[in-house]
């Protein structure tokens, strides 16, 4: 399984999203690849989301905002977007399912903990539907 995650400049929501993801994976014992990117790479990640993510035992210090590109998601099985459209990238006849997630949250940290809800439902569905 692969889950992307993506936004305008990769330097917040789909960085705290793909760094939620990498936990609840893990913590869950889920096997599944997780890749993040932007359609407009920013220079960096914004320094209030690595603060707010360090508030929950994840370091995302080393990382930095990429573009993300059809190759990424070609095989992947959810691609969620905060902001751009999945038209953006998607390769032509790829298979997997796209959600858009509009946060309502404005702070950074409120949209953290926002995300890690919707990152831990989206894990439960996948479960249900494996399970199924």
């Amino acid at each position: 399984m692969k889950l992307a995650f993506v936004c305008v400049g990769n330097a917040g929501r789909s960085q705290m999203a793909a760094a939620l993801a990498e936990r609840e994976r893990d913590q869950r014992g889920v096997n599944a690849a997780i890749v993040t990117g932007g359609v407009d790479p920013a220079e960096s990640v914004h320094d209030e989301v690595v603060a707010a993510l360090r508030e929950v035992d994840i370091d995302i210090g080393d990382r930095a905002p990429r573009e993300i590109s059809p190759e990424d998601i070609e095989d992947a099985d959810y691609v969620v977007t905060m902001g751009c459209s999945v038209d953006q990238f998607r390769p032509e006849g790829w298979s997997g399912e796209s959600r858009k997630w509009d946060l309502e949250a404005n702070e950074t940290r409120e949209q953290r903990d926002e995300i890690e809800r919707r990152v831990a439902e989206l894990f439960d569905e996948i479960e249900a539907q494996r399970a199924a």
